[in-house]
């Protein structure tokens, strides 16, 4: 049983992998060595804690990932009796989320941990591809979108970090573009198929979006208060994060469900 899940998600598993192999050529051979990116251990509000090794010299923003890596397992075990989801078109844009989930983690893991550059570029780079797939999922419900669809838009979004060697704000602003373009499909999503159930979940995935924003940049702000002192903006922020993925699956699960149930009447 066990060996028949792994198979079925092994096309799922390397289509991730090719692209996460293609990123860190690029940043291997520094092509990305001249981007702004924050490293340093007093970008952060957590303070350090002296005798604990590197990987968790700030336990709370590193033992955090954790919860994106067991998101993305939670999501990726999830089969077709649990999620609806009956065509092999809906099974693999969950698998390829998943998959980013639990690649996502160990990345930021790294960045906090060594504080290097070609780690925070990969941070920072993966961010966008994640929500590229979100819009990529509407818009396979919405206008069934394929491969040739996936391929443009992922490629497109991995291109857009390129921004930053043009301008110091050149990730932020594609960020930006990747998160409206996601809000605006979901909502064109909900729209057309949405019920009740699918409105609170995009309700909750903009809510955590919001705060995964505010929190983060407000981090050294907030520690004036003790509560933000070792908890801090950046870890709650993470939090929100974690949330606003798993609502994200929630939402297209849902009704990529009924896109199935259209398919089989």
């Amino acid at each position: 049983m066990k060996v028949a899940k792994i198979k079925a998600q092994d096309h799922s598993l390397w289509h991730v992998l090719i692209a996460v192999t293609a990123c860190l050529v690029t940043v291997s051979i520094g092509v990305l060595d001249t981007v702004n990116t924050e490293l340093g251990n007093n970008h952060y509000a957590e303070k350090p804690i002296p005798g604990l090794p590197g990987f968790l010299s700030m336990p709370c923003n590193s033992l955090i990932n954790i919860g994106y890596i067991m998101l993305g397992i939670y999501w990726l075990t999830q089969d077709e009796k649990a999620t609806g989801i009956k065509d092999k078109n809906g099974r693999y844009l969950k698998n390829v989320f998943s998959w980013m989930a639990i690649v996502y983690g160990p990345v930021q893991w790294v960045r906090i941990w060594t504080q290097t550059q070609w780690a925070a570029v990969l941070d920072q780079w993966f961010t966008s591809p994640i929500f590229a797939w979100a819009i990529i999922w509407c818009n396979s419900i919405l206008k069934n979108w394929d491969s040739q669809h996936f391929l443009a838009v992922e490629f497109l979004s991995l291109s857009s970090y390129f921004l930053s060697k043009i301008h110091p704000q050149g990730f932020e602003l594609a960020l930006a573009a990747h998160i409206i373009w996601a809000l605006t499909s979901g909502l064109r999503l909900q729209r057309k198929y949405g019920d009740s159930t699918t409105r609170m979940y995009l309700v909750l995935a903009s809510m955590s979006c919001l705060g995964f924003v505010i929190l983060k940049l407000l981090d050294h702000w907030l520690a004036q208060y003790v509560v933000f002192q070792r908890l801090t903006g950046h870890f709650w922020s993470k939090i929100c994060d974690i949330l606003q993925f798993h609502y994200a699956f929630c939402f297209l699960v849902h009704l990529d469900h009924y896109r199935s149930s259209k398919m089989n009447k």
